[in-house]
């Protein structure tokens, strides 16, 4: 899962800060706009989006999601907010309200920070059948593949930091159908790590 620091990074890059300054500004305006957040957790906010959409496609969030994406949120936040209220979690009210509408935004400056974070074509293999790769070899190009990319799935698609990519995790029809939309829409379905990451997934 990303952490405050790798998030700091992402964000020293010039295009990535200016799409989160105004996308943080459009957001503000059109939702809360006396919301104090900065450039640092918005962009953790970014980051949330695709648990956020994959725990609402089953129509609303339950207590267990909320609890774990809140602790998601204060691992990339800055500072300690034990005490008052983080701001990332309470941005996050908001956007879970406007999701369809902010949905596609967001994932456009996702989509920024991955290309600007890590070197695609390294990743870039649409051609290979998932089904002639073993678990011992989906482990293998684990390993391989660039660092970041792997924290991104990781932030994206699970709620544990202690979970592995080749973990199987059990999901609903609606959310995997999800998973595999956000896929898409964020270029990961040309990978062959995210097509065979969706075979772990038990879709009840």
């Amino acid at each position: 899962m990303l952490t405050a620091n790798e998030i700091t990074v992402i964000l020293e890059d010039q295009d990535v800060l200016e799409a989160v300054q105004k996308l943080k500004n459009d957001f503000r305006k059109k939702e809360v706009h006396y919301l104090d957040i900065s450039d640092h957790d918005f962009l953790s906010l970014i980051m949330m989006v695709p648990s956020i959409l994959i725990s609402l496609s089953t129509g609303e969030i339950s207590f267990m999601e909320e609890i774990l994406l809140n602790k998601k949120a204060r691992i990339m936040s800055t500072g300690d907010y034990y005490l008052e209220k983080d701001p990332v979690v309470h941005a996050m009210e908001f956007l879970i309200k406007g999701a369809n509408e902010w949905e596609n935004r967001f994932i456009e400056v996702i989509k920024l920070a991955m290309k600007k974070s890590f070197d695609r074509s390294l990743l870039l293999d649409a051609n290979i059948d998932t089904s002639k790769i073993s678990d011992k070899e989906f482990k293998k190009k684990l390993m391989n593949a660039p660092y970041i990319f792997i924290r991104f799935l990781h932030t994206f698609f699970w709620y544990d930091s202690n979970e592995d990519l080749s973990d199987i995790k059990r999901i609903s029809k609606v959310e995997f159908e999800k998973v595999k939309e956000i896929g898409e829409k964020l270029e990961l379905s040309k990978t062959v790590i995210f097509r065979k990451f969706l075979e772990y997934f038990d879709v009840k």
